[in-house]
C-alpha cells in the first residue's frame, strides 16, 4: 500500500553504467479534520498535533511507543529539591541551516505564556516562575523563570517540584521556535516555503480542504534514521470515506476511521490492519454555566444527567469497547482519582422520577419545554450520539436543536462560549489527571469556555500539584473530581478507546495510551 515514487529519471541519454534511480517512500494518512493552523502554540486539535509534531521537535520527545526519550535535548538533570530544570541541547540545526540554540527554547516558553498567543494549554507551563503572571497580563515575559547559560544549556526554574513536567515539554506547544524568523513578526510563517522547522519534517505542501504535505527534513539531527520521505495528512472528516480510501490503497494509516455501525465487519475482514488500544480520553458534553444560560440551573444539569443511558451509547451506538463514565478523569489515567456521580448506582425508574422532579422545580416539562441547542463536530458518529441523547431527555420536556459544524469552526465557538450544550473529546497531552482537572481549573481552557468558577476546587487541583506524596495527591485529586461532579459541571459519557487501521505493510506504529506517533520511526516491512 506504501506508495513509492521515482526521484530521479533519464531521458534518451547513453549512460554506460546506470544506476537504478532513488525511490521515494510515501504515506499517505486520513488525518480526520483541517487544521485551523499549523502554529504549534495555537493548536488545540490531535488531527492538528499530528502534524505539528512532524515539524517540530521538543527538548523532550517521544519514541514510538510513548514513552519519553532525549529530543533536542540529548540530556538533562533536575535538582535535587525538583524545581530546577537544566538542559543540554544537542548540535542541531533548523531546516534553514541555523543552529538551534537555547535561546530559541526561552523565546518559545515565553510565547506559549504570552496573553496575545491564547495557548490551549498555557496552564500546564504555570509551575514555571512567573509563568502564571505573564500567561495573565501582570508580568513581561522577561520575568519568566527560563535562561540560556550558554547556547546549548537551558535552565528552567519552577516554583514547585512538579511530576508531570517533563511530559509538558513533550508537547508541541512546548518545542522551541526560530527565533530569528519569528522576532520581529509571526504571520504568515507557518506557510509552505516559509515554515522553518526543527522536526524530522518540514512543510511543502497546503491545499485546504485537501490536504497537507510534509517532506523529510534533510538538516534534522537524525535525519539518516528517517525512512519516510514524505506524508500527505488528508482531512477526512467522514469515516466511511476513511475506510473505503483505506480499503482501496489510498490511505496506509487512518485515524478514527472506523464507524461504529462497520467495526464488526472491520474486525473480520481488516484485522491485520486494526489497532484498537487504551486511549486517555474523555467523551463529554460541555455546559455552559454562565448565568444568562438555561443550564446555570443545577438542577437541570442534574436531570440531563441522570436521563442519560450511557450504557446505550457505548454498548449499542459505540460497541467498540468504551466504558460508561460516570466521572471526569478517563479511568486508565496514572494515579487517576476515584469517586463517581452519585446517581451511578439507582436504577433508570428511579433515575427517571428524580429526572422529572428535578425539572418540575426548574419549571420545565412537557407543557413548558426547555430549548436546548446542542454543538456536536461533523462525524456520524457524533451525529448519532448527538441524536441518542436528545430523544432521552425528550421524556423531561426537553427538546433539541442540533448543530453541527466541522471541527475547527465547532471548536471555536466552545472557545468563545457560544453554545449550551457541546459535545466535547479531551484527550491527555500528558498523562496525569491534572490535565484533565486543570481544565476547569481557573483559567484553563474548559473554564474559559463553560463559565466553571469553584475556588474550593482551584485550591485543591492546586495544592495536588504541590503534594508530593503519591496517595495523599490522590485523595486531593478525588475531592477535586466530586467537586466538579457534584456540581455536575459536564456530562460525561464514556472513555475513549483508539480506533485505527494501519496498512500491514509499516513498521514503527505502536498503540500506547497516549495516542502518539511519531512519523520518524513509521518503515515499510521488509
Amino acid at each position: 500500500m506504501i506508495s513509492r515514487s521515482t526521484l530521479a529519471a533519464f531521458g534518451g541519454l547513453a549512460l554506460t553504467a546506470l544506476a537504478l534511480p532513488a525511490q521515494a517512500t510515501t504515506v499517505n494518512i486520513a488525518n480526520g479534520s483541517e487544521p485551523g493552523t499549523l502554529d504549534p502554540q495555537k493548536t488545540s486539535g490531535v488531527w492538528e498535533t499530528r502534524i505539528t509534531r512532524s515539524l517540530f521537535e521538543r527538548l523532550v520527545s517521544y519514541a514510538a511507543d510513548g514513552s519519553l526519550v532525549p529530543g533536542l535535548a540529548e540530556s538533562w538533570e533536575i535538582s535535587d529539591d525538583g524545581r530546577t530544570y537544566t538542559f543540554h541541547l544537542r548540535d542541531a540545526e533548523w531546516s534553514d541551516g541555523e543552529p538551534i540554540t537555547a535561546d530559541d527554547a526561552v523565546f518559545a516558553l515565553r510565547r506559549v505564556l504570552a496573553p496575545e498567543t491564547a495557548n490551549h494549554n498555557a496552564n500546564l507551563y504555570y509551575p514555571i516562575e512567573g509563568g502564571h503572571e505573564v500567561n495573565t497580563g501582570d508580568a513581561g515575559p522577561e520575568s519568566l523563570g527560563v535562561e540560556a547559560s550558554d547556547a546549548r544549556t537551558l535552565v528552567v526554574h519552577l516554583t514547585q517540584p512538579t511530576a508531570w513536567f517533563l511530559q509538558a515539554l513533550a508537547m508541541t506547544e512546548a518545542a522551541p521556535l526560530p527565533e530569528h524568523v519569528l522576532a520581529d513578526s509571526d504571520d504568515g510563517w507557518v506557510q509552505p516555503g516559509s515554515t522553518v522547522s526543527s522536526g524530522a519534517f518540514t512543510l511543502s505542501e497546503w491545499q485546504p480542504q485537501s490536504r497537507i504535505v510534509v517532506t523529510k527534513n534533510a538538516h534534522y539531527f537524525d535525519a539518516d534514521d528517517v525512512a519516510v520521505d514524505e506524508a500527505v495528512f488528508y482531512p477526512i472528516d467522514d469515516k466511511q470515506s476513511s475506510l473505503n480510501r483505506f480499503r482501496t490503497g489510498e490511505i496506509d494509516i487512518a485515524y478514527d476511521s472506523v464507524p461504529a455501525s462497520r467495526f464488526d465487519w472491520v474486525q473480520e475482514n481488516l484485522s491485520d490492519a486494526l489497532r484498537v488500544g487504551p486511549l486517555i480520553a474523555e467523551y463529554f458534553y460541555m455546559f455552559n454555566l454562565r448565568d444568562d444560560q438555561p443550564l446555570a440551573d443545577a438542577r437541570v444539569r442534574e436531570a440531563l444527567n441522570l436521563a442519560v443511558r450511557r450504557d446505550v451509547i457505548t454498548q449499542q451506538i459505540m460497541g467498540q469497547g468504551q466504558t460508561s463514565s460516570y466521572w471526569y478523569v478517563p479511568r486508565g489515567t496514572a494515579n487517576a482519582p476515584q469517586g463517581e456521580m452519585d446517581f451511578a448506582e439507582l436504577s433508570m425508574d428511579e433515575r427517571m422520577a428524580r429526572a422529572k422532579s428535578l425539572m418540575e422545580e426548574a419549571g420545565y416539562g412537557p407543557d413548558n419545554p426547555l430549548q436546548l441547542t446542542l454543538n456536536y463536530n461533523t462525524l456520524e458518529d457524533h451525529k448519532k450520539v448527538a441524536v441518542a441523547v436528545a430523544a432521552m431527555w425528550k421524556p423531561l420536556g426537553v427538546e433539541v436543536d442540533l448543530v453541527n459544524a466541522e471541527a475547527a469552526v465547532h471548536y471555536t465557538t466552545i472557545r468563545e462560549g457560544n453554545f449550551e450544550v457541546a459535545r466535547y473529546g479531551m484527550v491527555a497531552t500528558i498523562d496525569d489527571p491534572y490535565d484533565f482537572l486543570n481544565a476547569y481549573a481557573d483559567n484553563g481552557s474548559a473554564s474559559r469556555a463553560s463559565g466553571y468558577r469553584d475556588e474550593t476546587y482551584d485550591e485543591l487541583v492546586a495544592e495536588s500539584t504541590r503534594e508530593l506524596d503519591a496517595d495523599k495527591r490522590r485523595d486531593l485529586m478525588t475531592q477535586a473530581q466530586q467537586r466538579l461532579l457534584d456540581d455536575y459541571a459536564l456530562l460525561p459519557l464514556y472513555d475513549y478507546v483508539s480506533a485505527h487501521l494501519v496498512s500491514p505493510d509499516l513498521t514503527g506504529w505502536e498503540s500506547n495510551s497516549m495516542d502518539v506517533h511519531p512519523l520518524r520511526y513509521l518503515k515499510e516491512t521488509d
